[in-house]
């Protein structure tokens, strides 16, 4: 299937590019305290070694502001701040160095206060997102939300617009997935600014992973969508992995290790869960490596599935009844002890490295 993007604007949030023919990014969120630049430098660390390409942290004060200098100067990925009610804080933002702004219209209302920040953008050549969220757009009682969503969205463009100001980012999150999806398409209709896709608040890992690879699965496959955060109450880690096994499985990002297991049945008469936590672990390391290309890894748990059912797969290993079993593209290799499998799979996943 060939997906066909949507025609949006480039813009650049620091050396990233987000629209147009631009690689669709993927971001995360601090949940440190952001004034903490020890702790929030050590996190952004981790994510960038996730796969994170542009960080947001949330600027609720003068002193997390003040922060974003010294951050940046320790990181090597951009920096968005996140601001809610107080202009001031993305004026301070823009002066100490943030790549990018996030404004809620929602709680941002005075187009004077918006006007200030633009400018103060429009002066460093940094984009604004403007960042539209469910639960705080001003409700008109004969409109559904999803038509104040994109109302809000239409009257922020033309706001905008009138300041001369196109360096814009969109975003239109709802905790409801159909809500989601619906603001975003209709917006993508009235608008060439590139788009941010999430679903709000989704919850803790089941739930959010479910919601959010529907909600910004479905518009990535409609060619809807330039850049993704995928929100959840977990480790941020967590949302980078989420986020890159999205665009994995929509084809386009096909790129790293994707390692496919059976869901097991009466046949296995091995521990797999365990086997394949074990694979992801030892794995780990080479993402980067692969980052360039793909390589499908198989973890089975009988005679049927590996190499039967996984003989598209590089390289498979799978548990036959009394032996392990090493295969390449469907084809047997050789047998291997059940305390040899990770072990044996590591160094043949190194062997296609060379």
């Amino acid at each position: 299937m060939q997906i066909k993007r949507r025609k949006s604007r480039k813009i650049f949030v620091g050396n990233v590019a987000i629209g147009a023919e631009s690689p669709v990014s993927i971001q995360s969120m601090t949940t440190t305290n952001t004034a903490d630049v020890a702790a929030t430098v050590r996190q952004i660390r981790k994510l960038e070694k996730a796969g994170c390409q542009i960080i947001r942290v949330a600027v609720l004060n003068e002193a997390a502001a003040r922060a974003i200098s010294a951050i940046k100067r320790r990181i090597s990925i951009p920096l968005v701040a996140d601001i809610h009610f107080d202009y001031r804080l993305a004026l301070l933002s823009i002066e100490n160095g943030a790549d990018k702004i996030r404004i809620n219209p929602g709680n941002m209302r005075n187009p004077e206060h918006v006007k200030r920040v633009v400018f103060a953008a429009k002066q460093r050549s940094i984009p604004i997102r403007i960042g539209i969220n469910s639960g705080s757009v001003i409700r008109t009682l004969k409109n559904k939300i999803i038509d104040d969503m994109v109302a809000a969205a239409a009257n922020s463009l033309n706001l905008f617009k009138g300041f001369g100001y196109e360096q814009i980012i969109i975003s239109l999150k709802a905790n409801d997935v159909l809500t989601t999806i619906e603001a975003y398409r209709r917006v993508a209709r009235i608008t060439d600014a590139p788009l941010h896709l999430g679903v709000t608040a989704a919850g803790l890992l089941q739930s959010g992973i479910v919601k959010s690879s529907i909600g910004i699965g479905v518009l990535l496959l409609e060619g809807i969508g330039d850049t993704i955060r995928v929100s959840l109450t977990s480790d941020p880690v967590y949302e980078v992995s989420v986020a890159q096994k999205i665009l994995s499985a929509v084809g386009i990002r096909n790129s790293g290790i994707d390692i496919i297991s059976c869901p097991t049945c009466g046949r296995c008469t091995i521990n797999l869960i365990q086997l394949v936590k074990q694979a992801e672990k030892a794995l780990l390391p080479f993402q980067e490596e692969y980052a360039a290309r793909k390589l499908k890894v198989a973890i089975m748990g009988c005679a049927v599935n590996g190499p039967g059912e996984a003989k598209d797969a590089d390289i498979g290993i799978a548990w036959a009844g009394a032996a392990g079993i090493l295969f390449k593209k469907g084809r047997k290799v050789k047998n291997v002890k059940e305390n040899e499998l990770i072990k044996t799979l590591i160094a043949e996943v190194r062997n296609e490295m060379v």
